[in-house]
């Protein structure tokens, strides 16, 4: 029999929502992921000391500074981890701009712009990367630009219909709409579980996935934030799925056929009009799950960033 992590990707990419290269290896997903979370982890990691050390002295010897070569030392750790990932799937690495820059158009094309130089120096072209940006008015500004500059774009903290109409807009590779943490937000309210059928967040990645069909857009759509395997599934056909190590395991140690769910309908021919920064703002106004959620996520974002920065700072003064 087949495992339903094996079926699963008959229909979706899969994507590894983990930094772990054993959980990698295991899983031979097509694209994986890092960001300040998963760099913060590897801080602890017995195996990542030397490599963090070497990277921090080499920062240090630059000269700069304190807070320069701190956030410098966040890229490159993010850069290293990326290339090492690289290294063991076949499409792309996303790298995340700092949360703080989510409403910085300029100082996130600058970083973006950073990270593609620190990885084309370890051998890694822009090919294989995709550079994580906040679904911010301002992040898909950036985002805008990078396309156009050959760096393609991962629009992540995606919870609203305005948030994707204007990622579409603007033509970015790809976007991650979340599912568990729209759930979250509605079982918080209500009170209630929900099947998977129900589930408010499949049911929005699935909305995403329609319009992106309906409007013929070449962006890809990739679900996230999953809390169990019953929304993995439930969103199979979907172009990728994200999905933790333990997700992976619960699918990888099951047997079963998966059916695709998801169904991209064709193109109607007909476009809405691109959204105006008002327009934008109203619709994603109107959505107070996705007003609480993506102000959240940025907040969480940041709060992680921060706390390996005062990691990062801590090292450096003991090297």
């Amino acid at each position: 029999m087949t495992t339903r992590l094996d079926a699963l990707k008959r229909h979706s990419l899969v994507v590894a929502d983990t930094g772990d290269l054993e959980a990698i290896r295991r899983y031979q997903p097509h694209d994986a992921t890092t960001n300040p979370s998963l760099l913060l982890k590897a801080f602890d990691l017995p195996g990542y000391q030397a490599l963090i050390d070497e990277e921090l002295a080499a920062v240090k010897a630059e000269g700069g500074d304190r807070q320069s070569q701190v956030e410098h030392c966040v890229d490159r750790l993010a850069v290293v981890k990326g290339s090492e990932i690289a290294k063991l799937i076949p499409g792309r690495v996303s790298t995340e701009v700092a949360a703080k820059l989510s409403f910085d158009t300029q100082a996130s094309i600058r970083k973006a712009h950073e990270l593609i130089e620190l990885y084309e120096r370890r051998g890694v072209g822009r090919d294989r990367v995709l550079i994580k940006l906040a679904s911010t008015w301002e992040g898909i500004r950036a985002a805008e630009q990078l396309e156009k500059d050959g760096i393609n774009c991962n629009l992540t903290l995606l919870f609203s219909l305005a948030q994707a109409q204007a990622c579409f807009d603007v033509g970015v590779f790809l976007v991650s709409p979340f599912v568990g943490r729209v759930t979250d937000w509605y079982k918080k309210e209500t009170g209630r579980d929900y099947a998977p059928e129900e589930d408010p967040g499949v049911l929005f990645v699935r909305s995403v996935c329609r319009h992106a069909g309906r409007g013929g857009y070449d962006t890809v759509v990739m679900g996230a934030s999953f809390r169990s395997v019953g929304q993995v599934l439930a969103l199979a056909g979907c172009h990728r799925l994200t999905i933790s190590p333990a997700l992976l395991e619960e699918l990888a140690g099951a047997e079963g056929n998966v059916e695709p769910q998801v169904v991209f309908p064709a193109a109607s021919g007909e476009r809405p009009a691109p959204l105006t920064e008002p327009a934008f703002r109203w619709g994603h106004n109107q959505d107070a799950m996705a007003n609480d959620k993506l102000a959240e996520g940025i907040r969480r974002f940041a709060d992680d960033q921060a706390q390996l920065e005062s990691r990062i700072a801590e090292r450096l003064d003991s090297l």
